[in-house]
């Protein structure tokens, strides 16, 4: 099973993964933890993370398919926020073979804020967000819809 998740910033996506993968035989894999890694210092803008996480995605992909082939469970903690992500994260399963879980986290803008501001001054997350980059993620955010031919479980606050 590869489980994908969609939420804006701070809705609660990496709670929700790190809960999935407790279950037996399950990865997780954290864009964040990997771009942090793999980019230090280089995710200041919008274009930077574009760049980065596309990078990253052409080297992981291939990994991700041959883990899933093998029956682990994958929990993919990348956000599944745009038709295209949600395309090349659907195309990993059809590719497996396996079924595919899309988790979307229906979070308000005001709560997924409080969460964000909480979660910067608590110092605990690879990156600190200002409303300002939330305001610019939330403009390129797309509710998933079933015409993308997704297994899509909502989940709200």
């Amino acid at each position: 099973m590869l489980h994908l998740v969609c939420g804006k910033i701070a809705a609660g996506k990496s709670t929700l993964t790190t809960q999935i993968a407790r279950a037996p035989h399950t990865i997780l894999v954290a864009e964040d933890h990997w771009l942090a890694t793999l980019y230090p210092g280089e995710q200041t803008t919008l274009a930077d993370y574009v760049r980065n996480a596309s990078r990253l995605r052409a080297a992981i992909g291939p990994h991700l398919v041959d883990l899933l082939r093998t029956g682990v469970s994958v929990v993919l903690d990348f956000p599944a926020n745009t038709p295209s992500s949600r395309a090349w994260m659907r195309a990993l399963a059809d590719q497996a073979g396996c079924a595919h879980q899309l988790h979307y986290l229906d979070v308000p803008d005001a709560i997924c804020l409080e969460r964000l501001h909480h979660r910067n001054r608590a110092g605990t997350h690879q990156f600190a967000v200002s409303d300002a980059d939330f305001a610019l993620f939330t403009e390129r955010f797309v509710a998933p819809s079933t015409d993308e031919g997704l297994d899509i479980i909502i989940h709200r606050t």
